[in-house]
């Protein structure tokens, strides 16, 4: 079974990361496919993405899901609260029984370079990217990992990511694990704290509040 990872976060709080290697009729015995896809690896990555919620919480009701306009899905009754990342091969999600949550995946390339403007501002370009060291694209990509989880959070869109998600810190607590200080400020500002991790091909944030 390729459970890449999982983690318990606290008694009503886990998440976990599926390296896809199955074909779809593994997942299709127990997942239902809620749309069509016209491409077939998008529809693995969406079947192991619902497959993953149950398997952290096995009464998880995959099917009363529904996607709201902002296209995230969710659940009417909110008995659990979800979150759920597609890059590549992986599959990650989140669920909480309590609060509100976001996640995402990201595989660091030098792309990311390039886009850095558009989603970091000045400041967080001048005190948040290590510009000198060879992080860099590993450092960059976990800004934008952050910033696409701080979106799910909220859930409801009309995000821009340099106005309304700013990223106050980033602090490694080892060589692949820290965590990122941020200040969500539409509506009303929360500030965030989002745990990140680091495997040599892929980088994770999450936040749940």
């Amino acid at each position: 079974m390729p459970l890449f990872y999982s983690q318990t976060i606290d008694e009503c709080t886990r998440l976990g990361i599926w390296h896809i290697t199955e074909e779809e009729a593994f997942f299709l015995e127990k997942v239902p496919l809620s749309r069509q896809f016209t491409h077939s690896h998008k529809r693995l990555q969406h079947l192991a993405g619902r497959y993953l919620l149950q398997h952290l919480f096995p009464d998880f009701p995959l099917s009363l899901i529904q996607i709201a306009d902002t296209r995230k899905p969710y659940l009417p009754e909110e008995s659990h609260h979800f979150s759920i990342s597609h890059c590549g091969d992986y599959a990650a999600a989140i669920v909480s029984t309590e609060r509100r949550v976001g996640i995402d995946i990201e595989v660091p390339t030098e792309r990311i370079l390039t886009i850095m403007p558009k989603f970091l501002n000045a400041r967080e370009r001048s005190e948040c990217v290590p510009h000198n060291t060879t992080l860099l694209v590993e450092t960059a990509t976990t800004l934008w990992s952050a910033k696409e989880a701080m979106f799910k959070w909220y859930g409801l869109g009309g995000i821009d990511f340099r106005q309304h998600l700013h990223v106050e810190s980033i602090e490694f607590h080892g060589p692949d694990t820290g965590i990122i200080q941020a200040l969500f400020n539409k509506d009303a500002e929360v500030l965030l704290h989002l745990p990140f991790r680091w495997w040599p091909t892929l980088v994770m944030s999450w936040v749940s509040v």
